[in-house]
């Protein structure tokens, strides 16, 4: 953990970055608060340890997850029989590479979700009452004196709030009585809606699959429904996008959860299923689209999903609609959640606006699966570069690495949120690849469309884990803060390995591949 003179130096260079590239006198700033807990600072430094691990692996196999009686093993503190195990189990964690061998090792007891929300949202409340916050929303309000403290919109899974503050305000922050409980000063930054490409040819290779859309078949999703029986039924996937049209004939009875947020977060009552856009419909789709065009085009298409509009058509989107859906998905106990958006990060350092929030779904047990971006090689977009984002890369039906795909070395340099031992932090970027080029999935009105892009690969990704928790005994066997990281490793370590050797900037550590992952979990014991 950073010292307090190191917490306020970083903050002072995000503020003094903000002025010098906003001309704005008023700013719309996300205030992360309240320093993670020796619980955080834990799993924090175990991950990011296992990541500098894993990143050495040559090849996908290493980082499957250890066997399951040995990660029960670990629970085991207080037997002497348990005990006696330690030895053994501790030299198996400290060989292996997959991050849930790692998780294993820590100590403290797991918080139940309604125990988390309450402690981030107390450890936020001391920075949102204090003077300097209460004079922003009240001059924000156009108001010099409220009868009552106003509070500021709070997102509680990343621990941060929404405030307006003029640019003369914002060195204030700095030397306030609270600043010691500032992790982090970030624009509330405008996302745009990723681009919409329709092949203008579809390659006969495409043409050819009549059963269902071609990625559906080259992750092995067919063949997972007639050995396992098993589509998806009783999964929830969170799907964060420009919403969805629930009257799709391939989607129609599967939207079980709506919510739609403006610019600031807030959610819009008495909305209903829309998508101004496709971009959600389609991503839905592919998670768990039917085959009312008389081919299958989703992944599990017995599974649901919990929809949130957080990006919308020429106004965007923020990170306050994001943070607030990555709450609301949370709360209605989805399994996974997807993240087909983004917005582009320059240069290899990551901002964390989103790594509480990706966090903490990992610590109930929910992965985040996120599309890396549209850019090209050697770039990336936030919030898929996370540390603990489940980043997507888009191939194509040859399993090449589609030219638009990203990836890239990440670097965090500074951050009050990681120990001082663990940086700078370098790691890579995507985690995995799925079919992104030529995609047929649904559009609104009743239609299909092939699309382009990441934002194509990842809910691929997002319908392979509704797969591979209806198929195994993972959601009712394995605990929640481990769960989320032996899926990761079950299908990172299950993917067909193109490339380089090990994970690369172009498909990850390789093309997914579910059937793979599930034989792979029936022989680990899950």
């Amino acid at each position: 953990m950073a010292r307090e003179s190191d917490r306020r130096a970083y903050v002072r260079e995000q503020i003094e970055f903000i002025r010098r590239n906003n001309d704005e006198d008023v700013h719309e700033v996300i205030i992360k608060a309240g320093l993670p807990d020796s619980n955080d600072q834990q799993l924090v430094t175990t991950v990011a340890q296992a990541l500098q691990r894993r990143s050495l692996s040559t090849s996908p196999r290493d980082v499957l997850p250890i066997r399951r009686e040995l990660l029960e093993e670990a629970s085991k503190r207080t037997a002497a029989r348990g005990r006696r195990a330690s030895a053994a189990l501790k030299r198996s964690q400290l060989e292996d590479q997959s991050l849930a061998a790692q998780v294993a090792r820590r100590t403290e007891r797991p918080q139940a979700l309604r125990n988390l929300r309450e402690h981030n949202l107390n450890a936020m409340r001391p920075l949102m009452q204090s003077a300097v916050i209460q004079d922003s929303l009240a001059t924000g309000s156009g108001r010099g004196r409220r009868p009552a403290a106003p509070q500021p919109r709070a997102f509680w899974t990343s621990g941060s709030f929404l405030v307006r503050m003029r640019d003369k305000e914002l060195p204030k922050l700095i030397d306030a009585d609270a600043a010691e409980g500032i992790e982090g000063v970030y624009l509330n930054r405008k996302l745009l809606v990723p681009p919409m490409v329709t092949p203008k040819q579809l390659p006969q290779s495409v043409e050819d699959n009549k059963v269902s859309a071609w990625g559906i078949r080259m992750i092995g999703a067919l063949a997972v429904w007639g050995a396992f029986g098993c589509r998806g039924q009783g999964i929830k996937v969170g799907l964060l996008d420009t919403g969805v049209d629930a009257g799709h004939p391939d989607l129609a009875g599967k939207i079980t959860a709506w919510a739609e947020f403006d610019a600031k977060g807030a959610q819009i009552v008495k909305s209903t299923p829309h998508d101004p856009d496709g971009h959600g419909t389609h991503c839905a789709g592919t998670i768990v689209g039917g085959n009312a065009s008389g081919r299958w085009i989703g992944v599990a298409p017995e599974a649901e999903i919990a929809a949130a509009l957080v990006i919308s058509g020429a106004k965007g989107g923020t990170d306050a609609q994001v943070l607030a859906g990555i709450d609301w998905a949370i709360d209605q106990g989805v399994d996974v959640i997807n993240m087909s958006l983004g917005g582009l990060i320059w240069g290899p350092d990551v901002p964390s606006t989103y790594t509480s929030a990706i966090l903490n779904a990992l610590r109930v047990g929910i992965p985040v699966v996120t599309a890396i971006g549209n850019e090209g090689s050697q770039t990336s977009g936030s919030p898929g570069n996370d540390l603990f984002a489940f980043a997507v890369g888009a191939t194509d039906y040859r399993s090449w690495a589609a030219g638009f795909s990203g990836g890239r070395t990440q670097a965090i340099r500074k951050s009050p949120f990681f120990p001082v031992d663990t940086l700078p932090l370098v790691y890579s970027k995507p985690d995995i690849s799925a079919p992104g080029v030529a995609v047929l999935s649904a559009a609104p009105n009743g239609e299909w469309r092939h699309l382009n892009g990441t934002s194509m690969a990842a809910p691929h990704v997002a319908g392979a884990v509704a797969l591979l928790l209806s198929a195994t005994d993972i959601k009712d066997t394995v605990k929640d803060h481990e769960r989320a990281f032996v899926i990761q490793d079950l299908l990172t370590g299950s993917a067909e390995e193109l490339g380089e050797a090990g994970q690369d900037h172009r498909f990850g550590f390789g093309r997914l591949d579910v059937l793979r992952a599930i034989g792979f979990a029936k022989d680990l014991g899950y």
